[in-house]
């Protein structure tokens, strides 16, 4: 029987401790606070920026979302923040409307508030290979002693993740969602986070597999992952993320343990 990757369950006993410790901040005067910033409305972002604001809600941090008219309005806020000390964090929503600026902006942000670990300059990884890392620790699934596949090379997952399983000398090869993914069928875990719904077919996971489905894409309106939905069929793979409440629970959980962290300190 395929064991079910609950990020949501995870998340629930990480919120409950954090709104505790944010509690006792406040108690000390201390607000936390996360500014998202963004400049599109397309229905993936604004979803994840509801989430994370009725996350904040729950905790008692507060959440603003920053709508930027133009590159320079989205820059010269960051600008601004980064001197502003009622700000523990900020993050920017991605993808901005210009991708080729991509760099340019998430490196203004001061490391020290970069909460969501986008710059790879400040003291925070990446909130979602950080979540994803979690979730396959916490579930027990050996890194150890398997081959791991990464699926996408995104600044958000795929580059981050890769350095951080490098760092701890697992084995983890990475894929681009052009390449050969028949050669997944030798891969103990699959991670994938390309945003291509139905990328991953049954017929590239072998029996036994763990499977981490890290996409984000809107197909009709409808949020979708990478993986088609006859791999959820299957019952002889080892573990799989859900449909919904996967790998995305547990990033908004990491994001605001960041900025609890940064608001701490």
């Amino acid at each position: 029987m395929t064991k079910e990757l609950s990020g949501r369950e995870l998340a629930g006993y990480v919120k409950e401790r954090q709104a505790h410790v944010v509690r006792s901040l406040r108690g000390k005067k201390i607000f936390p606070k996360l500014l998202i910033l963004r400049d599109s409305d397309n229905p993936v972002i604004t979803k994840y920026v509801t989430l994370k604001q009725r996350y904040g809600e729950d905790i008692g941090v507060v959440v603003e979302d920053f709508y930027a008219k133009s590159i320079d309005e989205l820059k010269d806020k960051i600008t601004s923040a980064n001197s502003d000390p009622s700000i523990s964090g900020m993050i920017v929503q991605l993808p901005i409307t210009d991708k080729d600026v991509t760099d340019d902006v998430v490196k203004l942000i001061d490391p020290k508030k970069d909460v969501d670990g986008l710059s790879g300059n400040g003291k925070f990884d990446s909130a979602t290979a950080t979540a994803i890392n979690w979730l396959l620790t916490c579930y027990g699934i050996d890194l150890e002693k398997s081959k791991i596949a990464l699926v996408g090379r995104g600044r958000l997952v795929g580059a981050p993740l890769y350095k951080m399983f490098k760092n701890s000398g697992y084995n983890v090869e990475m894929f681009h969602r052009g390449d050969d993914l028949g050669k997944l069928k030798d891969f103990d875990i699959i991670i994938t986070a390309t945003g291509v719904p139905h990328l991953i077919k049954k017929d590239v996971v072998k029996p036994g597999a763990v499977v981490v489905d890290a996409g984000t894409a809107s197909e009709k309106g409808v949020l979708m992952g990478d993986v088609d939905d006859e791999v959820r069929t299957r019952e002889d793979l080892l573990a799989i993320t859900p449909k919904i409440g996967g790998v995305g629970p547990l990033t908004v959980s990491v994001l605001f343990e960041n900025v609890i962290f940064s608001a701490q300190n």
